[in-house]
């Protein structure tokens, strides 16, 4: 049988039941599409948080209250452990080598509401250094000085998301009044954009002073949520997040390093950590597509057998006339690959055009790479091969008589 021979017989055999070849073809659409769109939902995902790890400061260490917490400080939250205080901060920014740049930071959640909008976000108390330490930069008007965070004025540096949603793109919000806890703030900057989401979304946050924090909304002077500080160098790092472990464990009175009251994580701690649980996340969300492939090839199979037993006669006809088991498993097998590679090759055009939609609505960026195409069709492929042998080796073993004699 020659290759042209073969693929007419197949094309002939699936036509001839456009309906079953679609709806068997239908498992391995799913199955591919759902493989390609949730593994780069979960590769999106990745990238993104990796990108707001990066973007929040050169050479890091965030020192958080509580004991070690799986990517806490990114969260922004403080918890209920109040453990650090101002001369903590005065003790770090004195006595250590290898610290460059030190701010400390009281954050929470408020009600944040203007002349008819309002919104709830992230309002972080902080020191003019904190735009130094977490790369922050302004687009217009100006961050805070330190005159007016010892002076504990009311004044505020908004993100651009947040400025968008009290006063909208046409009127700027530059001197305009806020009021966060019913207590009045005046606008003097907006920072420059460097993206995020959920609760790490930095463009969606309000700075104001630290004492004015403390005073206004807090109500606790000493209570802080988070230090953070920017090493010399790369190279320091390390030597600075060990300054700082040995030199709180000594400042609060603490000889076992098991019972520290602080956390101390470097940037590299928090990518790593993050990463590792974003990993997990797309190797589970695509275990869970595979799952659909499975069953997308269980029905190839399926209409595979009952193929082989609606062509029996057929089967022992060419038997007779000269084919060989080859020849017949080979046929067989063909129509298998066929269905799944075809089936494979919509599945792409699918999950792409989910990822896409999911990217549009702006729920989360999906990053289709090449080599999860690649995968995917592959192992569509992969998926006729196992799921169609079977049938095609029973066809082939066949005995030409009785195929004959089948009703």
């Amino acid at each position: 049988m020659t290759i042209r021979d073969l693929f007419a017989e197949t094309w002939l055999a699936l036509s001839g039941n456009r309906l079953r070849s679609g709806l068997t073809m239908l498992g391995i659409i799913i199955g591919i599409g759902s493989v390609i769109a949730l593994t780069g939902v979960g590769q999106g995902a990745t990238a993104s948080v990796t990108s707001s790890i990066s973007a929040l400061g050169s050479n890091l260490l965030i020192v958080s209250p509580g004991a070690a917490r799986r990517a806490g400080p990114v969260s922004g939250g403080a918890g209920s452990a109040q453990t650090l205080t101002a001369d903590d901060v005065k003790a770090i920014k004195n006595d250590l080598s290898a610290v460059k740049t030190v701010a400390a930071d009281l954050t929470g959640r408020y009600q944040i509401t203007a002349k008819g909008t309002n919104t709830n976000t992230s309002v972080i108390g902080t020191e003019t250094a904190y735009m130094s330490v977490r790369n922050i930069s302004v687009a217009q008007g100006s961050f805070f000085t330190d005159r007016q965070v010892a002076a504990a004025s009311k004044v505020a540096v908004v993100g651009p998301d947040t400025a968008e949603t009290l006063f909208g793109t046409e009127k700027s919000p530059i001197g305009q009044t806020i009021k966060i806890n019913h207590v009045e703030f005046k606008i003097i900057g907006i920072t420059k954009s460097k993206g995020g989401s959920g609760f790490t979304n930095s463009d969606d946050v309000v700075y104001i002073p630290l004492a004015a924090a403390q005073r206004y909304l807090a109500g606790k002077a000493s209570a802080l949520s988070n230090i953070s500080i920017e090493a010399l160098d790369a190279e320091s790092v390390d030597l600075a997040q060990t300054e700082v472990t040995d030199l709180l464990l000594t400042r609060h009175g603490i000889a076992d390093s098991t019972k520290a009251d602080f956390t101390v994580l470097n940037q590299a701690d928090i990518q790593s950590s993050l990463s590792e649980s974003k990993q997990t996340l797309t190797v589970l969300l695509g275990a869970i597509a595979g799952i659909s492939l499975l069953v997308g090839g269980i029905g190839i199979m399926n209409m595979m057998l009952t193929s082989v037993t609606e062509r029996t006669r057929e089967i022992g006809l060419r038997k007779a006339i000269g084919a060989t088991a080859t020849d017949i498993t080979t046929q067989f097998l063909m129509e298998a690959i066929v269905l799944t590679v075809i089936g494979g090759l919509i599945g792409t055009l699918l999950g792409f055009g989910v990822a896409v939609l999911v990217t549009k609505l702006g729920l989360v960026t999906a990053t289709v790479t090449t080599s999860a195409v690649l995968l995917a069709v592959g192992v569509s492929a992969v998926v006729g091969v196992v799921f169609g042998y079977y049938p095609a080796r029973r066809a082939s073993r066949l005995r030409p008589i009785d195929a004959l004699k089948y009703e």
